[in-house]
């Protein structure tokens, strides 16, 4: 094993870890990798998916599975152009994207009216989640053949997560084809190259590999920012039979960037004047991954899968942000230099049999996870007067700081879950689930440590009937559960463990003969304990309760081999039940949308003779009215955005795209921090060009 992961550093030329795997003393008979529902070869061409693992952790078409889950393909995301998690769920209906605006630190998202971004980002079914209170990891779309969005409480299945849903990306692995693409993209003071290429490495296609590589160098869309990243991720695959395989998967991850950029709110001060230091602010990260994913069949319908994942993660957080809403008489200054380490390993036994009208599908499951996380703060002020309609600025000598604040967090969990999935003549489809969580919590701060173990145990029931092939209803309940590991410290008291649950009625629909599919959903969720910040960021507090109702449609098409037509919309009637503040009690909690559409469509002309296919795509983006704090009296208005892009496809495998984002540069306010009254304005609009050639 040690070899296989050398290779696969070497292709990387970069430095990631490897560890060794000494425990295979037997001979599986019969080993095949995790699969994660629609592969290469089929979701790089359709924007319609047929399957996904994450709605039962086993191989469930869509339309028998009794949840809502939106797949954004490949294909899709070529198209758009997406160049981050934020822009590749833009038109998933149920997620709220772009909810801190031009904000380069981290990818923000809420579904359902939650905030899913700290235990809700999980990648090959493992969690990503966010070690401490600033250090975290982020997906780099290029190296992700799918986006899976699993709406609602799901921790029968995922353990800790919110009751809003995840989000879990599959990862690029080999393939038994030659294959190839190289492109470089430029627009708007960006510049991009990258490279996707594998195949096999012998005549029979015992060894396979791919190797996934990309680097940037980039503006966040003003001056003195940035987004520059380094990605490299080599997977190697050995099959010494048809039935034998193991994937290999390492990545290196490095992005320099910049923290969020505020403006006061309603100040008359350009959205594009930066007001913090641009010789002194900067969020970099270098991330390293390797892990592994098998599967071994028993024969007589059992089979057995493993995924597993380390993490090694660095960052640099420095940032001078608004002390109140005059930028010349009081900026902040903040520094983090944090450390993560993480362990994920998630265990899967799968029986299927047949009894008579019965078909059963049992699933028997146990991970493991260990989060390790030391950062170093720091907190001061920024002195001098910036004149904000022409700033110049003071670098590192205006800013000093206090004592340093050391903080350590340790979240270790053991989960065991067990799903049956009953199908009964065909048309009725019986699915339950329970799972137990032990989380053991360590956080420590400023010499003072603070221990908590939480148990809990989830259930989930849900039942599809297939009134035709093509036409399915369902219904199901679900409960979440999640510890407040990463930031104990800040709480004022013992924090509780956040409980959800989840109603969800729901019917698809997927005609004969067209290559589409229509999701409708009904839900009522419920999440008590949850956690707020106090307005000057001094402590957290539970607030109680807060539930969210809502509807989601959504329809991906391909109505003719020409067009295909993206089509969502999301309604949230969202109330905070209970809080310590009776005054805000049946209030919107903040950012919370109450509409959301979006549609895309995109017609090929196709060509002829010398002449290549033109794609021509354009897509609009809506917003309802939302408020910037729970008191609601910050209200953000409703805002419209549209996107464009257009394909040309020349007839030797060379291809070229423009794809613009925001193109008719709308200004607008995404968010409003209700104690400094900073604005976070959204991204202005940005125009690339992509040169493409595949093999």
């Amino acid at each position: 094993m040690v070899a296989l992961l050398s290779s696969s550093a070497l292709l990387a030329a970069t430095p990631v870890f490897a560890q060794s795997d000494d425990a295979q003393a037997t001979t599986l008979a019969k080993i095949t990798i995790a699969g994660q529902g629609d592969r290469a070869g089929t979701i790089d061409k359709t924007i319609v998916a047929k399957s996904s693992r994450s709605s039962s952790k086993t191989d469930t078409p869509l339309l028998d599975a009794p949840a809502s889950v939106s797949v954004v393909t490949a294909k899709e995301m070529k198209e758009r152009g997406v160049t981050n998690l934020d822009q590749a769920l833009a038109y998933t209906p149920g997620v709220s994207t772009d909810i801190y605006g031009s904000d380069d630190r981290y990818d923000h998202f809420l579904i359902r009216g939650f905030y899913q971004t700290t235990d809700g980002t999980f990648r090959d079914g493992l969690p990503m989640r966010v070690g401490g209170s600033f250090t975290a990891s982020r997906l780099e779309p290029y190296g992700m053949e799918l986006i899976d969005v699993l709406k609602g409480s799901n921790s029968t299945l995922f353990g800790l997560s919110g009751p809003g849903g995840i989000v879990n990306a599959v990862t690029k692995v080999p393939q038994d084809r030659e294959f190839g693409e190289v492109y470089t993209t430029v627009g708007d003071g960006h510049v991009e190259t990258g490279t996707d290429f594998g195949g096999a490495l012998d005549k029979d296609g015992i060894w396979t590999y791919r190797v996934t590589g990309k680097w940037q160098n980039a503006n966040a869309g003003i001056d003195h920012t940035n987004d520059d990243r380094v990605y490299v991720a080599p997977a190697l695959t050995w099959s010494p039979d048809t039935d034998t395989t193991v994937t290999i998967l390492t990545d290196y991850n490095k992005r320099d960037g910049n923290p969020g950029h505020a403006i006061p709110y309603k100040s008359g001060i350009d959205s594009e004047t930066y007001l913090g230091e641009p010789d002194f602010d900067r969020v970099d990260t270098i991330e390293r991954n390797v892990g592994y994913q098998l599967r071994h069949d028993f024969g007589n319908g059992f089979e057995f899968r493993q995924n597993a994942r380390y993490t090694d993660l660095d960052m640099t957080y420095q940032q001078i942000y608004l002390g109140t809403a005059d930028p010349a008489s009081s900026r902040a200054a903040l520094a983090i230099y944090g450390h993560s380490k993480r362990f994920q390993i998630d265990n899967q036994l799968q029986y299927d049999g047949s009894y008579g009208p019965f078909e059963s599908r049992t699933l028997l499951g146990a991970d493991y996870g260990r989060d390790s996380n030391s950062e170093r703060r720091l907190d001061g002020s920024a002195g001098g007067v910036l004149d904000d309609s022409n700033p110049v600025y003071c670098g590192t000598r205006c800013i000093s700081f206090g004592a340093p604040v050391d903080t350590r967090t340790r979240l270790t969990t053991a989960g065991t879950y067990l799903q049956e999935q009953l199908t009964i003549n065909e048309r009725w489809i019986l699915t339950l689930g329970g799972r137990y969580d032990h989380a053991d919590t360590m956080s420590e701060s400023s010499g003072i440590r603070d221990d908590a173990v939480d148990t809990n145990f989830s259930k989930r029931a849900g039942l599809t009937f297939k009134a035709t092939p093509e036409l399915s209803v369902y219904a199901n309940y679900s409960e979440s559960f999640q510890p407040l590991a990463a930031s104990r410290s800040t709480f004022l008291g013992t924090p509780k463990p956040q409980e959800g649950t989840q109603y969800e009625i729901g019917a698809k629909y997927r005609p004969e003969g067209m290559d589409a599919l229509f999701t409708l959903a009904l839900f009522d969720l419920t999440q008590k304990n949850v956690a707020q910040w106090a307005s000057d960021y001094s402590y957290q507090y539970q607030v109680g309760k807060v539930n969210v109702k809502g509807i989601e449609f959504e329809s991906k098409v391909a109505l003719t081999d020409r067009l295909n037509l993206t089509a969502g919309y999301s309604y949230w009637d969202a109330r905070i039940k209970d809080d310590a503040t009776t005054g805000l009690i049946g209030n919107r909690p903040e950012l919370v949308p109450n509409h959301m559409a979006t549609l895309w469509a995109d017609y090929t002309i196709p060509g002829k003779g010398a002449i290549g296919d033109i794609n021509v795509g354009m897509g609009a983006r809506f917003v309802g009215k939302t408020f910037g704090d729970n008191a609601n009296t910050l209200p953000l208005a409703s805002r419209t955005v549209f996107d464009a892009a257009l394909n040309y496809k020349f007839k030797n495998g060379v291809a070229l795209a423009v794809n613009a984002t925001n193109i008719f540069d709308k200004e607008y306010v995404a968010s409003i921090d209700d104690y400094s009254l900073a604005a976070y304005y959204g991204d202005r609009r940005a125009v690339r060009a992509t040169l493409r050639y595949t093999w």
